[in-house]
């Protein structure tokens, strides 16, 4: 099948109504042509008034009922040390916008449901805040004020724009910058895609002024109508009866021990545990990991199950794990809101060996990639769990890895580039490890802990358990998950010590 035919046969599918879709899907189906498959048509969704995705409509439900929360929002601060071009800068973020439609979509609710336009044009202003007056041990303080206050600031999602640029001045060659998008129109891969975008853009306007960017063949809209109208056609039944097979049935909420019952209502108030495993563990591991015929994300996950199950005693976990969902080349340089979450549901024992239980993990990981099409609204409805504002219904404790991109800047024409770390965050869920991989290097990891339930030293055990865990786990893949040291050699020397036989007269 030709390109045009495609694309012609996709358009074609787009515009039957619903059942003649469905039908029209199955008979392709029969004919062994997989529609999913087929390239995304460019323009395919109208300019105004274009259909959400899923993830878009719950993000746009939270929305509304809370307008005024920036628990939505994606924030990157960046220190930027050297001579600064602010004018070059602006006219960056300007050229941005230009390219990607998503960050000047405006969302309303239309007839019976929301919709998306795309604006053609939208005002950009960089807001400049100056502290270079104040004495040099108050700058950094006051910046990192400003930091916290610019990461929970709302977003107007009926006016726009989704894309905040702010610039804090501390010194002549000393900049922070704070950049903030809404959910909805943005996610992790996104954020990567923009970072390199603008460095290239930075540097080509204050050269010449002339740079050959790659323009996305689609825009996320297209994406969105395009992704509706196939799960009605009938992906969304097949994919829903491999969840339901796999996260039906009775299962109770993750417990792990705390410091405080848990609360009627989440404050979603967090702390941040950060730690490195440096790069002589990650090489051990990576090499575990291959003999086993697992990646390192599977091999960490397994890990990480078993520290959940030493800490709660419960043999029924399951983890959320966020999936990028680009999967199709056409959506790689694309920025929108298309992350997913799938939930791993992993049985483990004490009994189990560790090779059985990377098998299970190997097994459910790749299950979940072959049906990560499914929108995660789509499964919490499907459930029908009983929601609570205490806990999330599938799942207390999530898993992040990522690679490092090799690609990020640390230098951009002429100026220094050093991301900076958060002092609070938003806590989703009860706790979530996130891990990013250096290529041959270290793995940098954190815990980002709901503060309602546990303190920090009760995470901090729980990250030196973890270690422990990595370190026996490969030592032996014929060991028993139960056998694997959790406690580390000091906890153990104190445990001695505290069941020591007292001496007679002592």
């Amino acid at each position: 099948m030709v390109a045009q035919d495609s694309v012609d046969l996709v358009r074609r599918f787009i515009g039957l109504p619903v059942e003649k879709r469905k039908l029209f899907w199955r008979a392709m189906r029969d004919e062994a042509v997989d529609l999913s498959l087929l390239p995304i048509p460019a323009d395919l969704a109208p300019a105004t008034e274009a259909p959400l995705s899923h993830a878009q409509r719950r993000m746009w439900a939270l929305w509304k009922l809370d307008p005024d929360s920036g628990a939505n929002n994606i924030f990157s601060a960046t220190r930027l040390a050297g001579e600064l071009d602010r004018d070059a800068l602006s006219r960056a973020f300007e050229r941005l916008l230009g390219r990607h439609a998503a960050l000047r979509t405006v969302f309303r609710q239309g007839d019976g449901e929301p919709v998306q336009t795309v604006l053609d044009e939208t005002e950009f202003r960089l807001a400049v805040e100056d502290l270079s007056h104040l004495p040099a041990d108050g700058r950094e303080r006051a910046a990192r004020r400003l930091i916290e206050e610019e990461a929970q600031a709302p977003f107007d999602l009926e006016a726009g724009p989704l894309l905040r640029a702010r610039l804090v001045r501390l010194g002549e060659q000393d900049h922070r910058l704070l950049v903030t998008m809404h959910h909805i129109a943005s996610d992790g891969w996104s954020m990567a895609v923009l970072i390199r975008e603008f460095a290239e853009l930075y540097r080509a306007i204050r050269r010449d002024g002339r740079i050959d960017l790659p323009q996305s063949p689609i825009r996320y809209a297209d994406y969105a109508l395009w992704q509706r109208n196939m799960l009605e056609a009938g992906e969304a039944e097949r994919q829903l009866a491999y969840w339901l097979d796999r996260l039906g049935g009775e299962r109770a909420p993750l417990e792990l021990p705390a410091d405080r019952p848990r609360p009627a209502r989440q404050s979603h108030r967090g702390g941040i545990l950060r730690f490195t495993l440096d790069a002589e563990l990650a090489g051990t591991l990576r090499a575990f990991a291959r003999e086993n015929d697992v990646t390192l994300f599977m091999l960490l996950l397994t890990a990480f199950t078993m520290l959940l199950h030493r800490h709660s005693g419960q043999g029924d976990i399951a983890i959320g794990v966020p999936v990028a969902n680009r999967n199709r080349a056409e959506c790689e340089g694309v920025v929108g809101f298309f992350v997913n979450t799938q939930v791993l549901r992993l049985r483990i024992d004490g009994r189990d060996r560790i090779a059985d239980l990377l098998d299970r993990v190997r097994e459910a990981a790749l299950g979940a990639q072959a049906h990560q099409d499914l929108p995660f609204e789509h499964l919490l409805e499907a459930l029908k769990l009983e929601r609570s504002l205490s806990y999330n219904p599938l799942f207390q404790a999530m898993f992040n890895h990522q690679r490092r991109d090799g690609r990020a800047t640390s230098a951009m024409d002429g100026l220094r580039v050093e991301p900076m770390a958060l002092d609070s965050a938003v806590a989703s869920y009860d706790l979530t490890l996130d891990t990013v991989e250096e290529e041959g290097g270290g793995i940098e990891a954190s815990f980002t802990y709901a503060t309602d339930l546990y303190d920090h030293d009760r995470i901090d055990r729980l990250r030196r358990h973890f270690e422990t865990l990595l370190c026996g786990l490969a030592a032996d893949a014929g060991r028993r998950v139960g056998e694997v040291p959790l406690l580390t050699g000091q906890e153990q020397a104190r445990f001695a010590a505290w069941n020591a036989p007292v001496a007679a007269g002592a």
